[in-house]
């Protein structure tokens, strides 16, 4: 049976139940209205439009000639505070649960049952609740990609309909802060109203909107604002650990009087804007600390306590705003003896995202310390434009699997988006599925239902083509035969970036060429192709199916040039120049034609422009042109070095 999460119990019976053509739906009178009985309600009327028939919403005595869906909150469905049972009989669809939670979840499988089977349902029981009672996505808007506040309201009625219970948007300066205009008016950033309404939205489905501002690290566009500089841990950029790249100055001086008040600043204007009762302060990677401001501090009190003792000074302040603090937990599993002194309302987020993450060994440490924690895997798509799937399926289980063994309280699928996030929404809704199907019950969830679900109730395409190919694509990156951390080169090559800046992300993309054999790569090249004649094949029945089957295109094609540009660097460097004269003026024509193509979709999807996100494309016309070969054969070859996370 095709549904996503699957749920822990299902059994079929004999027997059919066909809706009347104009079917009465039954809820408590008691629901809140606005935020509970309305929202689900419409969420049934509308599926059940599509599967044929019409639902009236009814209240009061359940008693009703045309009653088809009564649902009833008992004491006798699974103890838990999504826990449902669902009984489809010859009478109709009998739900019961325990909480509106477990309302939310029951309407969740029933409208796949509904989109499966139409009126006519298959008597069945399903008895249900899941493994992590927090289930959450977070999308990257920092890098390069703002969703418009329409995309962002769609994916929420995908998210609810897996089950998903939290969200958050990844924020490092693209809030449309009131004061800070000159750092995000070119990054698209979101307002203060779609945040609003999104939050609003988000309550509807049962979804908690989770603040999320990073406040440590990772700001590096707010420190090179004149105003802020002072506020850095460092002023000039370093050499990083390898010496291939430098780090631009990203951190907060934890010992600067100004920092604080900054913070309290931004804290202060965000999270009116939002419901929830916590916040995400990030305070992860905070690569500079100990260099600049506090060498000193560090160097007597120790860069872990230093560390802690800032965290401690964000949690007081997020308390007093009556939120409970979140924040990632790589820096303080570096220090684990200090792991116990953490505010015992601090919610730890372990993050990892390879398939060989030791998630049970870092979950087990924030266990052992009794701090709440989460699991975060990701969907492995940042850096591949087409996406690993293969990894993120592992990691997503792995992540699991060590979560509910150590009792974490949560899930969080990241979605990051570095590089520009060149990567659009449809490469990562097999790992969001995914991810969802495995916190809600990794028991059951079998990987073979991704494509058929999200077929029919995301991508709207009955041939299951778009899907089948988005898969594919994901598994692609294998024909290179080789392998680096973090990336691919379908994604580093076209999006690398120029060496004289010394960018982290990406560095290695204009490498590969001399790693990877030119069979492999052509082989690549091929698998792309192929999968874009697959998308051409699908016959999606909305608006929405077919955005998403040009996104995968988009990003297909992208990758596809990765191909085509180590092929050149491949003809460069064997002095074959006539070779690699034509191929740099197909390249040239092809790259054009995608930049005018990205640029028409962006704002079908997306706030501000490209310029944040592909720039790259301009880089790799000017190489073709200049025939620039940027590392010759001796030096690309190298040592590969692991990318860092995130």
């Amino acid at each position: 049976m095709n549904l996503l999460p699957y749920p822990r119990l299902l059994k079929r019976r004999p027997g059919f139940y066909t809706f009347p053509a104009q079917a009465a739906l039954h809820l408590d009178p008691s629901l809140p209205r606005e935020t509970v009985m309305l929202p689900m309600a419409g969420r049934l009327k509308s599926v059940a439009e599509g599967a044929g028939f019409q639902l009236e919403l009814i209240t009061g005595p359940s008693v009703h000639p045309r009653l088809a869906i009564h649902a009833r909150q008992t004491a006798t469905s699974p103890n838990h505070h999504e826990g449902y049972t669902l009984d489809v009989g010859p009478e109709g669809v009998a739900i019961q649960y325990r909480q509106h939670a477990g309302l939310r979840a029951a309407i969740a499988t029933l409208r796949q049952l509904l989109r499966e089977y139409g009126r006519r349902l298959p008597c069945l029981v399903i008895h249900d609740y899941p493994d992590f009672p927090r289930r959450g996505i977070m999308l990257d808007i920092s890098r390069g990609r703002v969703p418009s506040l329409r995309t962002l309201l769609g994916l929420m009625d995908h998210l609810a309909d897996f089950k998903i219970n939290e969200f958050q948007l990844y924020t490092e300066h693209t809030f449309a802060y009131r004061n800070y205009e000159s750092v995000w008016r070119d990054w698209g950033a979101l307002t203060s109203e779609e945040i609003l309404l999104l939050d609003a939205r988000c309550q509807e489905l049962g979804i908690d909107l989770v603040p999320n501002q990073n406040s440590f690290g990772h700001l590096r566009y707010w420190l090179e604002h004149p105003r802020l500089a002072k506020l850095a841990e460092i002023t000039e950029p370093y050499e990083g650990a390898d010496g291939t790249f430098l780090r631009y100055p990203t951190t907060l001086a934890p010992n600067n009087p100004g920092t604080l008040p900054f913070l309290n600043g931004l804290f202060d204007e965000l999270l009116p804007q939002f419901t929830s009762g916590r916040f995400n302060v990030g305070c992860d990677e905070t690569w500079d600390l100990g260099r600049g401001q506090s060498k000193v501090l560090c160097e007597r009190k120790g860069k872990g306590r230093v560390y802690l003792d800032f965290v401690k000074k964000i949690h007081s302040e997020v308390r007093a705003r009556k939120c409970q603090m979140m924040f990632w937990g790589d820096i303080i599993l570096k220090y684990p003896d200090l792991i116990s002194e953490l505010p015992r309302d601090a919610i730890a987020l372990n993050w990892g995202y390879e398939a060989n993450h030791p998630f049970l060994r870092e979950a087990g440490t924030f266990a052992k310390s009794k701090i709440p924690f989460y699991v975060c895997p990701g969907t492995s798509t940042w850096m591949t434009l087409i996406g690993r799937h293969d990894n993120a399926l592992s990691n997503l289980r792995q992540g699991a699997e060590a979560g509910r063994k150590h009792g974490a309280e949560g899930y969080l699928n990241t979605d990051w988006g570095d590089g520009g996030h060149p990567q659009p929404l449809a490469v990562s809704y097999i790992p969001y599925l995914a991810g969802a199907a495995l916190s809600w019950c990794g028991a059951s969830f079998d990987q073979k239902l991704l494509v058929p679900v999200l077929s029919r109730d995301v991508f709207h395409d009955s041939t299951q083509q778009s899907v089948r190919a988005a898969m594919a694509l994901g598994f692609a990156h294998r024909k290179f035969d080789y392998f680096a951390p973090n990336v691919t080169p379908y994604g580093t090559v076209i999006a690398a970036p120029l060496p004289k800046t010394r960018e982290l992300m990406c560095r290695d993309g204009l490498k590969y060429y001399a790693r990877i054999a030119e069979r492999n790569i052509q082989a690549a090249l091929a698998e792309v192709e192929q999968r874009r004649t697959q998308l051409r094949q699908a016959k999606p029945a909305t608006r929405l199916g077919t955005m998403l089957n040009v996104e995968l295109d988009l990003a297909a094609r992208m990758a596809a040039q990765s191909c085509k540009i180590m092929l050149w660097q491949q003809a460069l460097a064997a002095g074959k120049s006539s070779r690699a004269k034509n191929l740099a003026a197909s390249g040239i024509r092809e790259l054009r034609e995608l930049d005018s193509d990205f640029r028409s979709y962006w704002p079908l999807r997306s706030k501000g422009t490209t310029e944040k996100c592909s720039p790259w494309l301009h880089w790799r016309i000017d190489d073709y042109r200049k025939g620039l070969l940027h590392f010759p054969p001796d030096v690309a070859r190298g040592t590969p070095r692991p990318h860092d996370p995130e």
